[in-house]
């Protein structure tokens, strides 16, 4: 899921070059429609999750349509605000959502959590090659072009309000996606997984790995699902264990591991 969230942020952070700060309410919707509308309406559950893929996927257009607007860290406001929104509609709105009580006793899509495990890498692995063809397509030149110098990229007839939505709408969709499995996995769903804290760890997982490469993404969300778990030995110093990690990565890698295994790698032959 992790390396599926990764993923979604890094076409619009890394390819697209838009600090977009309000992922984690596209995994929440995402999460959120699937299972009311498996609980509540008994629909199936991959045509709950086809519906949640597209409700979030139209969602993050209608935050590109005000975010092709503005740049930098306006853009990063405003796609937290955005978050920040949502996250309040799913604690506020408890005839729906049930609020901070939570919807319980929620079973995942197929017989175990092992089983779940391989089928969302499956789906993850095929997302990846889906995505690493779209970029290698005139369509990642379009974005990055957008990435490097939107003016330019306009001069040379590229229409960046269209394919930045289009960037937002696709990778909305895609944490919409992850966010179907979550319910099934931790087998409960309150608003709290889905706080801004969320959209700052996937952005770590891009910057972490590489942001702008394919695997780069993947290696982050690897390396930071699995090390907390690892630092669990150190008891309440495993948060700044982690957050002084972070903090060396981002000071002497800035590039992220995919860089520097390249820089090492050139150094080596």
């Amino acid at each position: 899921m992790n390396v599926l969230l990764a993923l979604s942020l890094n076409l619009v952070l890394g390819y697209t070059g838009q600090l977009n700060l309000g992922q984690s309410a596209f995994f929440g919707i995402g999460a959120y429609v699937s299972t009311i509308l498996v609980k509540t309406y008994g629909w199936n559950f991959w045509l709950a999750s086809l519906a949640a893929v597209g409700a979030a996927g139209l969602l993050g257009l209608a935050l590109a349509a005000f975010a092709v607007r503005l740049r930098g860290h306006y853009l990063a406001i405003a796609s937290l605000g955005f978050a920040v929104i949502t996250y309040q509609v799913l604690i506020n709105w408890e005839k729906v959502t049930e609020g901070v009580r939570g919807i319980y006793g929620i079973l995942p899509p197929v017989r175990s959590t092992t089983a779940l495990f391989y089928v969302v890498a499956g789906i993850a692995v095929v997302v990846y090659v889906l995505m690493d063809n779209l970029v290698r397509s005139p369509v990642g030149d379009t974005l990055r072009s957008i990435r490097e110098d939107e003016i330019s990229a306009a001069s040379l007839g590229v229409n960046g309000a269209i394919w930045k939505a289009f960037a937002f709408g696709i990778g909305a969709a895609i944490a919409g996606l992850a966010g179907c499995f979550y319910p099934g996995f931790v087998g409960t769903l309150v608003p709290d997984a889905f706080n801004i804290v969320e959209s700052f760890t996937m952005m770590a997982m891009v910057i972490v790995g590489g942001m702008g490469t394919m695997i780069g993404p993947v290696i982050g969300a690897i390396v930071l699902t699995f090390l907390p778990e690892l630092l669990r030995g150190f008891g309440e110093l495993r948060l700044m264990i982690y957050g002084i990690a972070l903090t060396l990565v981002v000071l002497f890698m800035p590039g992220g591991i995919v860089q520097a295994w390249a820089k090492l790698k050139a150094r080596i032959s």
